[in-house]
């Protein structure tokens, strides 16, 4: 069964929407996580509650699933009850995707000695002042690849003795598939919007509230 994905990227008016909103709505994202000029590790959650979001608004909240166990750590969402998951990366190139978040390089081994692609990707390419993208991953097309090449050339272990900070799909993997013709894309420029916020505006005037 193909999945409900593609709709996002056939629907011509909700492609030009993503092209102009979801810059400023990173750009948010960003404002909202930064202290002292300096952005935050929980810009990666509020990144994939706008993506969420998007779901919501293009197939209804009854067939997005957000609340999903820790159990599941690749599974972001359900989309009419099939995986989804939900990366970003920033800068040009495909390098750095993570799998898993783990700091344990024995889980990290096992985890790549078990690993089998399970869930629909959507891949975030930011690159301000520049062209990224949007991509949607079809689970199929990850597997295709992974049972071609194999674990080794799939997943990047952390390099021993450093601070890993994860498990990650290795930038040649990536690229192939981003670029398969089963995948689809959205050409997105990235460029920033002036924007006035103050990140406690919204809490003091909760405060406020009787």
């Amino acid at each position: 069964m193909s999945s409900r994905l593609i709709e996002i990227f056939e629907d011509e008016k909700l492609v030009e929407k993503i092209k102009r909103r979801l810059p400023y709505l990173f750009q948010l994202a960003e404002l909202e996580s930064s202290r002292a000029g300096k952005i935050g590790m929980e810009v990666g959650s509020v990144r994939e509650r706008i993506i969420v979001a998007l779901l919501i608004y293009k197939f209804g909240e009854a067939n997005v699933e957000t609340e999903i166990p820790i159990t599941e750590p690749e599974v972001d969402a359900k989309l009419f009850e099939a995986p989804v998951s939900i990366k970003t990366i920033t800068g040009k190139g495909f390098s750095g995707v993570k799998i898993i978040w783990t700091v344990d390089a024995q889980k990290a081994k096992e985890f790549r000695g078990n690993y089998y692609p399970k869930c629909d990707i959507l891949l975030i390419q930011i690159n301000w002042n520049d062209i990224g993208g949007f991509y949607y991953i079809p689970l199929e097309v990850q597997k295709g690849l992974f049972d071609k090449i194999g674990r080794q050339n799939y997943i990047k272990l952390p390099k021993p003795g450093t601070n890993p900070r994860g498990v990650e799909i290795t930038k040649e993997a990536l690229l192939s598939l981003v670029k398969d013709i089963e995948s689809k894309s959205i050409r997105i420029n990235w460029q920033r919007t002036r924007i006035d916020l103050n990140p406690y505006k919204r809490w003091v005037d909760l405060w406020r509230e009787d």
